[in-house]
């Protein structure tokens, strides 16, 4: 049975409200990326320790932490950032969570990404690294203006490292926005790598994004193949239909309470079983 989860900040800053509504809607678990308008890689430990009381209260797991690793510059300094990525799988821990969502570094405006090649698999090797030493699963996210960004290098970035630590989170919505039709084009070189499932959609004429089903994500032939192929994972909710940037999205109660509607229907309609 699959499990939906989701980017609860983008119902509130308020983790309270946060968790308020998501298990009014049912679900089961949350993304994590921030919280009281702090990113969750930067709440201190009273916090975090706090958040754990308030998901606990409410029965919700996290399912991923929704970490900013890997959304730097490519020849920004690396350090410095890898030491964050110590410090994610330390809060995955705090929150019992498997996953941690991580990018593969902008690509400065006018560079060809694939002159980067050798820089970026050499810091995606490290922060595998960081992730085998500390048990947790990186789940790198397709997006735009980074290395990533469509289906040809996030392969070559998975068989390049070829980590079992590392693993690839899909984004249909991202894709739209850089051109690509996600399953007609992506999904069978991406699917062996395929992990965790983000819930967006956006339409190819203007990279506008909408509920799941609305635009040209092709949300319901990649949901039937994921089925037909036996996938049983998490499906995040990430709405942004309010507004976004570059570390996240907003869409409010609403607006998040009408992306769970869209995208539970269409999996009824399917006949697939949710949790």
């Amino acid at each position: 049975m699959w499990t939906l989860s989701g980017f609860s900040d983008e119902i509130s800053p308020d983790l309270d409200e946060q968790a308020a509504l998501v298990e009014k809607l049912g679900m089961s678990s949350v993304e994590f990326r921030s919280a009281w308008e702090t990113t969750v890689l930067d709440l201190d430990a009273e916090q975090l320790s706090r958040a754990k009381e308030i998901l606990d209260a409410h029965g919700l797991a996290v399912s991923s932490i929704g970490s900013p690793i890997g959304k730097i510059f490519v020849d920004e300094d690396f350090a410095v950032h890898l030491d964050r990525a110590r410090h994610a799988v330390d809060v995955a821990h705090h929150f019992g969570a498997p996953y941690i969502r991580v990018f593969s570094f902008f690509i400065r405006p006018g560079d060809d990404p694939d002159d980067h090649r050798d820089e970026v698999l050499r810091r995606m090797r490290a922060v595998a690294d960081v992730a085998e030493e500390g048990g947790v699963i990186l789940l790198h996210e397709n997006e735009k203006e980074i290395y990533g960004d469509v289906p040809r290098r996030c392969v070559d970035i998975l068989d390049s490292v070829g980590s079992p630590n590392l693993r690839a989170a899909w984004d249909a919505a991202n894709f739209v926005q850089v051109g690509v039709r996600p399953f007609t084009e992506g999904y069978a070189s991406i699917r062996p790598h395929l992990e965790y499932v983000q819930i967006k959609d956006a339409h190819l004429a203007d990279g506008e994004v909408c509920a799941a089903g609305r635009g040209d994500g092709e949300i319901a032939e990649t949901v039937r193949a994921l089925h037909r192929d036996g996938f049983d994972g998490y499906f995040s909710l990430e709405p942004h239909l309010s507004k976004a940037h570059s570390l996240g999205g907003f869409s409010g109660p609403d607006l998040f309470t009408e992306a769970w509607q869209a995208f539970t229907d269409l999996l009824k309609s399917e006949g697939m079983e949710y949790r």
